[in-house]
């Protein structure tokens, strides 16, 4: 090996080590010191996990017949004002859920579903009522069903980790419908709404 490949290897050696150095460095300044009541166990996340989407389910209840007043396309309309049965339906699944772990039904703000129905309402504010505003209404609400899709699969995961495989069956269900609301936004978005918005001029 020449003394410059050698001299290289070295280099990037002790680079490697600075680098690993200051990432640790970092995460040490960056640690961030626990609340008095922060969860210890899997159990604890999982039960404020669960209150956390309990807010989020009856603020949905909630804010989603604003969107559907606000929305022209029939399928569209029709879509959200089937949700709103379906949500609340799911927060009776939620309730069984905090039955089967023997905690009390009770929400705990959801600072994420709370930024995106502000959103929302942002979103009517800046269009006028027709196919752009339902193109609005859509992707605020396709936000709202990733952000509970992502929450219900880690909630199932975090259930069946635990030992809580009646609560991740009803959790399981949400998750079907969450996915299959996703679905039904899409089409109407793909085969009616953006088409129409796109030809506004």
């Amino acid at each position: 090996m020449k003394n410059s490949e050698k001299q290289n290897q070295t280099n990037a050696s002790q680079a490697k080590v600075t680098q690993t150095k200051t990432i640790k460095e970092n995460a040490k300044i960056n640690m961030v010191e626990p609340s008095s009541d922060a969860a210890t166990e899997l159990k604890e996340l999982f039960i404020d996990s669960l209150k956390d989407i309990y807010w989020a389910e009856n603020a949905l209840v909630a804010a989603l017949p604003k969107m559907a007043a606000n929305a022209t396309n029939p399928g569209l309309a029709g879509a959200i004002l089937e949700h709103i049965a379906l949500t609340q339906l799911q927060v009776e699944r939620l309730n069984q859920v905090f039955e089967l772990l023997g905690e009390k039904a009770e929400g705990k703000k959801c600072e994420a579903l709370a930024g995106l129905l502000k959103e929302g309402d942002s979103i009517l504010l800046e269009t006028t009522p027709g196919p752009v505003r339902d193109a609005g209404i859509i992707a605020a609400s396709q936000k709202i069903e990733h952000y509970e899709i992502a929450t219900y699969g880690t909630l199932v995961a975090f259930a069946k980790a635990i030992g809580e495989n009646d609560a991740a069956k009803l959790l399981t269900q949400t998750l079907a419908e969450e996915k299959e609301a996703d679905c039904i936004l899409n089409d109407v978005a793909l085969n009616a709404v953006n088409t129409v918005a796109a030809e506004i001029i």
